[in-house]
């Protein structure tokens, strides 16, 4: 972990890029040992949420296309969050907007950086295994067309063994939860990723 005579950088300037869909601020930086150098962060969000919903032992997840992989992937209910809402808030009104579905309650599970090299926000990660209302999605965004699915957690464990699920925010929601012992320990899978031996 940290030790204590680590010196952190320091920031001169910073400085919008682009804007876009994507934001990247151009940072003047100033190294420990007084180097200045550009370093590009990627501040597009002020965080991002997601949702694991765990209902009568199946996992709630969703299915939407994503453009830049070019392909339809399994993932969480999730998006980003604004300045002043909080990462419980935002969890909330996300998984209704993209499911349907207003959360009982909503327990921390983790809080991890997709990129901490490039990207400066965090994604607070969810647990809802305390019921569900029924709520009202959004289906007015063209580009955010959300289907839901429901797996079995072995099932679940299968797709991610055998790369089916590839969205890091899902594998990490589900091996935290089985480390806070939310849901079962991860099992043996059933199928074997592609050159795997058994």
């Amino acid at each position: 972990m940290a030790g204590n005579g680590e010196r952190l950088w320091a920031t001169a300037k910073r400085t919008e890029v682009f804007r876009g869909r994507v934001r990247v601020v151009d940072h003047t930086v100033v190294l420990a040992d007084g180097t200045q150098m550009q370093y590009e962060v990627d501040e597009s969000i002020a965080f991002a949420v997601a949702t694991l919903v765990i209902e009568n032992g199946m996992a709630l997840l969703t299915r939407q296309y994503r453009y830049p992989i070019n392909r339809w992937i399994y993932d969480l209910p999730g998006g980003a969050g604004t300045a002043g809402e909080t990462p419980r808030d935002a969890a909330a009104r996300e998984l209704e907007e993209e499911v349907g579905l207003i959360p009982n309650d909503l327990a921390p599970l983790q809080t991890y950086f997709v990129n901490p090299g490039r990207a400066a926000w965090p994604v607070h990660v969810f647990i809802c295994d305390a019921g569900t209302q029924r709520g009202v999605a959004d289906r007015s965004n063209p580009a955010e067309q959300v289907e839901s699915a429901r797996l079995r957690i072995s099932d679940l464990d299968d797709a991610i063994t055998s790369g089916e699920i590839t969205d890091p925010t899902l594998i990490i929601a589900r091996a935290a939860a089985a480390v806070r012992g939310r849901l079962p320990p991860l099992g043996k899978p059933t199928c074997m990723p592609p050159g795997g031996t058994s």
